[in-house]
């Protein structure tokens, strides 16, 4: 097993949980835009967030790859938005994991906020469709990775 290492310096001082998601198969430009939005949030804050945004009740605000993105109503001093609900879904996975670690480390579970949020592109899985006339056209899977990581405030 390889061992992975976080994109954030200091993370291994006292009173810091964290947990990680490799290879996810999930969009590493919703991902990305995720991490911004839940960073600098309470876990249980980022929590009923993302259960929000499956919902679609409130929308993750696309501030990067806000390209061809179209307004949502809902967004606080941003216009661009979307509803991504398979990564919001991966992330509450990682933030379950999360707050076990948290708990296994006797961290205060009920203080917890998010230091830490990245995610960087995975690999990619290479797949051919069939078109007509015997071509194909390449639909390549993005994979991802995702860090979380917490403090006791």
């Amino acid at each position: 097993m390889p061992k992975w290492g976080y994109s954030s310096l200091k993370i291994d001082e006292e009173g810091i949980a964290k947990a990680s998601g490799r290879d996810v198969r999930v969009s590493p430009k919703a991902a990305r835009e995720i991490c911004r939005a839940v960073r600098k949030m309470r876990l249980d804050e980022a929590r009923t967030y993302l259960e929000e945004v499956i919902e679609k009740k409130r929308p993750i605000p696309y501030r990067r790859h806000s390209k061809h993105v179209s307004h949502k109503a809902g967004i606080q001093r941003w216009y661009a938005g979307r509803f991504p609900v398979k990564a919001a879904r991966e992330f509450l996975k990682i933030m379950d994991s999360l707050y076990a670690n948290a708990e296994s480390r006797g961290l205060d579970t009920e203080n917890l906020k998010i230091i830490h949020a990245a995610a960087q592109k995975g690999r990619s899985i290479k797949r051919f469709i069939p078109r007509a006339f015997g071509s194909s056209s390449p639909r390549n899977d993005h994979l991802c990775h995702i860090e979380l990581a917490v403090k006791e405030r």
